[in-house]
């Protein structure tokens, strides 16, 4: 038994001798080759690469593989002998290789190879060893895998039909033996019944034709004609496959069953000619000179008519046209609405069609008439405003006519619904506070406003604004220009400020009454008014025209530059050492710098 020593000593031994070869000496791998490859291999035993990987003997199936793309298709498909093992095996477990030339290392014989396993297991007499050996269908230079597989590639001179049924032999054949046939005729698109089941083949099929064996009688039986082709080819109107001289026909189950006074009427008063095929099916044909309506209803006497008695009538125009009739229409004549050809002039179904004469609207209100009025009583109307359309009618549009609103077409020109297009009129406004209406007034009274000023809108109304006219404020187009909520924008002409005290006069004046002020200066300023200062007129300090809120400098200097006899060099904060009480007196423990 060889130990590592001795693997050890053969791979230093192999080494020695490639260093001793000349160029185009063998690998390491070739000198330790165990045996020569076989014949098919052969071009590739220098190139050991080709079937092995070094260090990767799981990669050996792969390499394998890439050359036998035959067996790798199979084995990713699950077909053929290699593809159906039931866990994935390596190549080498039945191919061993390195054994020389001639080995055969694909060692297939009847013992040991499972057909089952591939993609025709042989069944019925194919399973027969004896009878047929695996020649018969595996030819030599052949792969097996290339075997045909259809009946018709081994069988064809064996084929008796010789190609006319095609080379699907499954079809009637089977694999047991080849005389037993099962051919189901029932499964085509002929059936065989009664008398046809006990002729043979050939009868029909003559010559071997089975492909467009014709299915019609007349193409079989026309030498039993006795009508010699007068009554046309279809035989199975009145002969059926139990017996050709029983005839099983019966009218009624033909195109035209008779009925009533037809059941006693002979053959010869419809049927002309010979050939039954072209006797007419229609009324009129046979009924022209009985048509007293002279051929004004059409030819459809059967839609009013029955044949058990010509003057008795079943058309219901409830059930057999798209126009019941009701109310008064009941009782109304054909000809008052059928006046022209029934079926070449269609009849209107519209109420205006022949009630124009009757509209008292003129047309106005168009042609819908069943929109308000009934069959029943033409004076009596359905229509109700309220559900019939989107604008309910409330107030006093409840009492008011139709033609009041409705002065155009009533479908051509669409209403408005909008009270300013009927009220534009009686708008005192002039059309200043928009056209709509509603929002201020209702339907029941014109007069009445639902408008709260306070709650529509975001500017409440108070103290003397509440009894003040809409016309105060609103002088322009209420919605278009925008109504200012400033005082100053009413009240410019009140300012008798001159608007020295800015333009905010709610921060004096109060909206019970423009007299009433309660402004504190030095509560809401941060200049308290004391000594000197209090009392002063407020345009004394306050003497220049002023934007919206007042400023004014808080400095002393911005009032008593003028008396600054320092010429402003202490500053302009005169209240470091001046009181208000009194400007010469000065405040106490301030130093007091004297000119020299």
């Amino acid at each position: 038994m060889l130990t590592l020593r001795h693997y050890s000593l053969l791979t230093l031994l192999g080494i020695l001798m490639l260093m001793a070869a000349p160029a185009g000496a063998q690998t390491v791998e070739s000198a330790l080759m165990p045996g020569q490859v076989i014949e098919g291999h052969a071009k590739w035993e220098e190139d050991c690469t080709k079937c092995h990987k070094r260090f990767d003997k799981a990669a050996q199936n792969t390499l394998c593989q890439d050359c036998h793309k035959d067996i790798r298709a199979d084995v990713e498909q699950k077909r053929g002998s290699h593809g159906r093992f039931k866990e994935q095996r390596e190549c080498k477990e039945c191919h061993t290789e390195h054994k020389g030339r001639p080995e055969n290392i694909a060692p297939i014989t009847e013992l040991t190879f499972s057909h089952e396993r591939t993609d025709f297991p042989l069944k019925g007499a194919h399973a027969d060893t004896k009878k047929i050996e695996c020649k018969a269908c595996h030819k030599p230079k052949v792969k097996y895998r290339e075997a045909p597989s259809d009946c018709y590639s081994c069988h064809k001179k064996d084929d008796k039909h010789k190609g006319k049924l095609g080379n699907a032999c499954v079809d009637c054949h089977t694999d047991r033996t080849w005389k037993e046939v099962r051919f189901d005729h029932d499964k085509t698109r002929y059936k065989l019944r009664n008398k046809h089941v006990e002729v043979p083949c050939i009868g029909c099929h003559a010559n071997d034709r089975y492909k467009d064996t014709p299915m019609d009688c007349y193409s079989c039986h026309k030498k039993d004609d006795k009508h010699r082709g007068q009554e046309g080819t279809q035989c199975e109107e009145c002969h059926n496959d139990r017996s050709w001289k029983k005839s099983p026909f019966d009218h009624n189950k033909s195109r035209f069953p008779l009925m009533g006074k037809h059941e006693k009427v002979e053959c010869t008063k419809c049927h002309l000619t010979p050939a039954f095929k072209d006797a007419p099916t229609d009324c009129y044909s046979c009924h022209k000179k009985d048509d007293k309506h002279k051929g004004a209803y059409g030819e459809k006497c059967e839609t009013c008519h029955g044949a058990s008695d010509w003057k008795t009538i079943t058309f219901d125009h409830d059930l057999h046209s798209l126009y019941p009739l009701r109310g008064r229409h009941i009782a109304t004549k054909c000809e008052s609405c059928h006046k022209g050809h029934l079926y070449k002039e269609k009849t209107p179904a519209d109420c205006h069609a022949c009630h124009k004469k009757d509209d008292k609207h003129k047309g106005r209100f168009a042609e819908k008439c069943e929109r308000c009025h009934t069959e029943r009583d033409w004076k009596v109307s359905l229509f109700e405003h309220d559900h019939d359309t989107a604008y309910p009618l409330r107030g006093k549009h409840r009492t008011a006519k139709c033609e009041s609103c409705h002065t155009g077409y009533l479908y051509k020109d669409k209403t408005p619904v909008a009270c300013f297009a009927c009220h534009k009129k009686d708008d005192k406004h002039k059309g200043r506070f928009t056209e709509k209406c509603e929002r201020c007034h209702t339907e029941r009274d014109w007069k009445v406003s639902l408008f709260e000023h306070d709650h529509d809108t975001a500017y409440p109304l108070q103290g003397k604004h509440r009894t003040t006219g809409c016309e105060s404020c609103h002088k322009g187009q209420l919605y278009q220009d925008k109504t200012p909520t400033d005082c100053y924008s009413c009240h410019k002409k009140d300012d008798m400020h001159l608007r020295r005290l800015g333009t905010e006069c709610q921060s004096c004046h109060s909206i019970r009454d423009w007299k009433l002020w309660d402004f504190d200066h030095d509560k809401r300023t941060s200049f308290k008014l004391d000594g000197g200062h209090k009392g002063l007129d407020c345009y004394a300090c306050h003497t220049e025209r002023m934007d919206k809120k007042v400023a004014s400098s808080s400095s002393c200097v911005g009032c008593h530059k003028k008396d600054d006899k320092h010429e402003g060099s202490f500053g302009p904060q005169c209240d470091r050492c001046h009181e208000t009480t009194n400007w010469k007196t000065i405040k106490p423990g301030t130093k007091i710098f004297r000119s020299k």
